[in-house]
């Protein structure tokens, strides 16, 4: 199911309940707690003491539970909110496209950096006495191990997927002599003790975490590829979540770090600093536009060099493919601008 085709909610809570896979519609509107899903960029420990002081916030606001969800990968959390156990969530791009063709998730805001930048990089590193340039990583021979990102991950693997395999024209499994999807801590420090010889990671959060927190790892690494901008992460909710709650989530989010006397900004700032966070700004499903767009692209561009597809086949896949971009394009231009 794709955000072009997917069934109608109240078509989709019809059979749930018949199957008795979703609670009453009346809990689904109104949850006693609030479940807060986290996606696996490292550890669950390290995140829940980061993320702790924020939901503690969002609780104390909200009046009611807030409880952390981790999952052993961004699927996890994904499939969580779709059957009601995740009410708000923190997604990479990639991963909150898949919520929202498969769990009808709403963007409400978008994070940014402190530094009030609304963007971070996908990098590629290696060890820094590996010898290994982009172009050596890029031979595919066979002889390398290398480390990319989970299946949902935005910079852990569509961004590296559009931007280097499939603008080279070639398969991650064909060039390495093993692939290992992990999430950006482990792909860091896979590189920097030398288990990987080259893996993607996000610029940001763990990656700029690493430097500070262990400085002699991250003093192993080499950069050698840097993708082009990508936009902050979103926040989504459950589209069932009535508008009262909603408003008070917006509230939140929107006020956060940004309201309050100084003393109050100043410790918000310093919570959201921990999850390499500045505060929020509204957003909405449309954010997404560009990277539904870069999916197209990246399986354009793996088509166009595979030559398992006869030419009349590429010509239909293409074809197809082009449509689907186009009628991506004709949306976001259609969408209201301010």
């Amino acid at each position: 199911m794709t955000i072009f085709t997917r069934l109608t909610a109240a078509a989709v809570l019809a059979t749930s309940l018949v199957t008795g896979a979703l609670p009453a519609l009346a809990d689904r509107e109104n949850p006693k707690e609030i479940n807060f899903g986290i996606i696996a960029t490292e550890s669950s420990s390290a995140q829940r003491e980061k993320w702790g002081p924020l939901l503690k916030a969002l609780e104390e606001n909200l009046g009611m539970p807030v409880k952390p969800f981790f999952a052993a990968d961004y699927a996890g959390v994904i499939e969580a909110m779709r059957f009601d156990k995740v009410d708000i969530a923190w997604y990479g791009n990639k991963s909150a496209m898949v919520a929202v063709d498969r769990a009808g998730a709403e963007i409400f805001a978008q994070t940014t950096k402190g530094s009030g930048g609304k963007g971070y990089w996908s990098v590629m590193v290696t060890h820094k006495d590996s010898g290994l340039t982009y172009e050596d990583v890029m031979k595919c021979d066979k002889t390398l191990n290398f480390g990319i990102g989970d299946p949902n991950s935005t910079s852990g693997f569509l961004v590296p997927s559009t931007f280097v395999f499939a603008k080279e024209g070639v398969n991650p499994k064909e060039c390495f002599k093993t692939v290992r999807n992990a999430n950006h801590e482990t792909n860091l420090i896979s590189a920097a003790t030398k288990r990987v010889d080259a893996a993607v990671a996000s610029s940001t959060g763990m990656y700029s975490r690493l430097k500070k927190a262990k400085p002699e790892l991250f003093a192993e690494l080499k950069e050698i590829w840097r993708s082009p901008l990508i936009a902050s992460d979103p926040m989504a909710w459950r589209p069932e979540l009535n508008k009262d709650l909603k408003a008070k989530i917006m509230n939140f989010f929107m006020t956060y770090g940004r309201h309050g006397t100084d003393a109050e900004i100043t410790k918000a700032r310093e919570i959201l600093a921990m999850i390499d966070m500045g505060p929020f700004v509204p957003s909405s499903n449309a954010q997404l536009w560009p990277f539904y767009e870069m999916d197209q692209i990246r399986q354009r561009m793996s088509i166009e060099g595979d030559e398992t597809y006869s030419k009349a086949e590429k010509k239909e896949k293409i074809a197809e493919i082009d449509e689907k971009i186009a009628s991506i394009r004709a949306a976001a231009a259609a969408r209201p601008r301010k």
